[in-house]
């Protein structure tokens, strides 16, 4: 037929949802030029009713042979569901009140080879949607829908730091040691430099190098990778936000969260409730505020500061080396186990075991514990803050303290480059880490990291699945 099936470009279309949504009568007739994928089709003789789908929606297009002619019209019997296409034609209704572009020119864009799934209107399982995310990303107008709502909370995130003060800024992934975090990194090597590097855990070390440069307001929006387990709200690559202000502390960083996650809710998606799992979540604030040590009195009946008690439970609640490991360290596993799952609306949890966060200052008051908090909402952290700690000497005794406990995750070294920013001198500051796609997750309604993440990590298929394709 002389009709390329793998088309160039088509300039000038405009989107599904836009044809459909700026229609009136008085506009009856405008001209159009639409293009996408073919989710339906509906023959009747002459004349074929099919929907074209873009990433804004759908809108019905009818090609006949009266305005298309024989030629084109022959085209139109080879159309199969996935075909991608663009319409030109003159807008109206149907009989039935459906907008509708009534097709004066019909070209073939992308031939689909392979015919969608044939569970096409409602591919469900999670394993084919989190592996075949394109078909996915087809087959559900609500994937696309939240592929798009989390560019756009993204985008108001950056609005309201930008707006806040602060400015984005790039740190390096591969790191010659991994810092700001503890958990165990993903190793690489250079070739050229014949030197081992690490994919980054955290770019805290390189942030704070910032602020001891003079830039008193920095965040990144970055990509992280922990080599350890995949599950429902854990991925090796996940992104976060990290973001520092100088001459501030972690009370400042608790206003500057509340904020930006309530503003990001409503400017996005207009609300502040949402469903999660069997939970109806409410981020309206203020967030309530409850110290480490009375959630843990309150939860696990015990006193965090009584290491007999701590280690009598963690022995009770069956956690591995209850006898050796370090009380903060059990602290923290019993907490996981007895309080977590009640932190089900935002609260702010405070002043944690100051040995857990070598990086945070500890308290005036109460040296035994942190400048800190913690968000936790349907059960899970969200975010975590610090007042910073600045001061060189007790910065090194605190990493040098978690070197010889050889916590999972260190790799034996300080990073000196950054303890040598620090003794130039680092202002006062606070310092805030929130977990995105955790973040999405809430905003989003989904009880599976998979589900906000467009490429989450999986298993290899077997070797004798590799050439199955998915159910067609």
């Amino acid at each position: 037929m002389g009709v390329e099936p793998f088309g160039r470009t088509c300039p000038g279309t405009s989107p599904a949802a836009e044809v459909v949504g700026s229609y009136s009568d008085d506009r009856e007739g405008f001209e159009v030029t639409v293009a996408g994928r073919l989710t339906a089709i509906r023959g009747h003789g002459k004349s074929t009713f099919a929907d074209l789908r873009d990433w804004t929606g759908k809108v019905q297009v009818n090609m006949s042979q009266n305005r298309l002619g024989d030629e084109r019209y022959g085209l139109v019997g080879l159309l199969d569901l996935g075909d991608i296409v663009a319409v030109a034609g003159k807008v109206a209704k149907t009989r039935t009140g459906e907008v509708t572009v009534f097709a004066e020119k019909l070209t073939m864009l992308s031939k689909a080879l392979l015919p969608l799934p044939e569970k096409f209107h409602g591919l469900k399982d999670i394993e084919t949607r989190s592996r075949h995310r394109s078909l996915d990303l087809v087959a559900n107008p609500e994937s696309m829908e939240h592929a798009l709502n989390r560019s756009r909370i993204l985008t108001a995130i950056r609005a309201f730091m930008g707006g806040r003060g602060f400015v984005e800024v790039e740190t390096p992934m591969m790191q010659s040691i991994p810092g700001g975090a503890t958990a165990r990194p993903f190793i690489t090597h250079h070739n050229a430099l014949d030197i081992d590097l690490y994919l980054r855990i955290a770019p805290e070390l390189y942030l704070k190098r910032l602020l001891c440069g003079g830039m008193e307001r920095v965040f990144e929006i970055n990509r992280n990778f922990r080599n350890e387990g995949i599950a429902s709200r854990h991925n090796p690559e996940f992104t976060m936000l990290e973001a520092y202000q100088a001459y501030a502390d972690y009370e400042d960083m608790m206003r500057l969260v509340e904020d930006m996650v309530t503003t990001a809710a409503r400017e996005v998606l207009g609300r502040l409730t949402f469903e999660f799992g069997e939970h109806r979540l409410d981020l309206t604030p203020p967030w309530p505020r409850m110290r480490f040590a009375e959630v843990m009195e309150q939860y696990a009946g015990v006193d965090m500061f009584d290491e007999q008690a701590v280690r009598a439970k963690a022995r009770a609640l069956g956690v591995e080396d209850a006898d050796s490991k370090h009380p903060d360290a059990l602290v923290d596993d019993i907490f996981k186990e007895t309080a977590e799952p009640h932190l089900v609306n935002p609260v702010f949890l405070t002043h944690h075991p100051a040995s857990l966060a070598p990086l945070c200052r500890r308290s005036p008051d109460d040296p035994r514990v942190s400048e800190r908090f913690e968000v936790f909402v349907a059960g899970f952290e969200l975010a975590n803050a610090y007042t910073e700690q600045n001061d060189p000497v007790v910065q090194r005794q605190e990493l040098e303290s978690q070197l010889r406990r050889r916590d999972e995750g260190t790799v034996g070294r300080v990073d000196e480059d950054f303890l040598l920013a620090l003794e130039h001198g680092m202002p006062p500051a606070g310092g805030l880490g929130v977990g995105i796609d955790r973040l999405l997750m809430v905003l989003l309604e989904k009880t599976s990291i998979r589900d906000v993440i467009l490429f989450p990590l999986m298993r290899p298929e077997r070797p004798q699945d590799m050439a199955e394709r998915p159910e067609e």
